[in-house]
């Protein structure tokens, strides 16, 4: 299936456009609080790094999802947040600032975090032996 130019043109940009706008509205006071007072930050970790996951698992045992799914949801609830989160949270009138940073921290923290929950979860719902590491560069 071919991919239509609005997908590889405008929707990159779009999000360009979104994240510049954000970006622009920041100052680095900001940032600075949440240096100062870091307990939200943590929080807001715990939550999508360990609580989320959790849940998800609870939902797929709970639901009885098909082996596919389960994984899937599992995929979903380790994954990082994105522009769009940033985006609901400046429409929402949240601290942006704190929403970039747990972002930026998720996604670094993802590289660990992805694919062991992935692996477990092919391995407990699939019972599948494959591991699918994480691949840092495209071929």
């Amino acid at each position: 299936m071919e991919q239509s130019s609005l997908l590889t043109i405008f929707l990159p940009i779009a999000l360009g456009i979104i994240m510049l706008g954000l970006g622009l509205n920041l100052v680095v006071a900001d940032f600075t609080r949440i240096v100062k007072y870091p307990k939200a930050v943590f929080i807001g970790l715990f939550c999508q790094m360990i609580l989320l996951p959790i849940i998800c698992f609870g939902i797929c045992i709970l639901l009885k999802l098909p082996p596919e799914l389960a994984v899937g949801l599992m995929l979903l609830s380790a994954s990082p947040g994105g522009p769009t989160a940033n985006l609901f949270s400046h429409l929402a009138k949240g601290d942006v600032a704190l929403n970039i940073s747990l972002t930026a921290l998720n996604s670094i923290l993802t590289l660990v975090s992805l694919p062991f929950i992935v692996n477990f979860a092919m391995g407990y719902f699939m019972e599948s032996e494959q591991v699918i590491p994480m691949q840092f560069k495209k071929s």
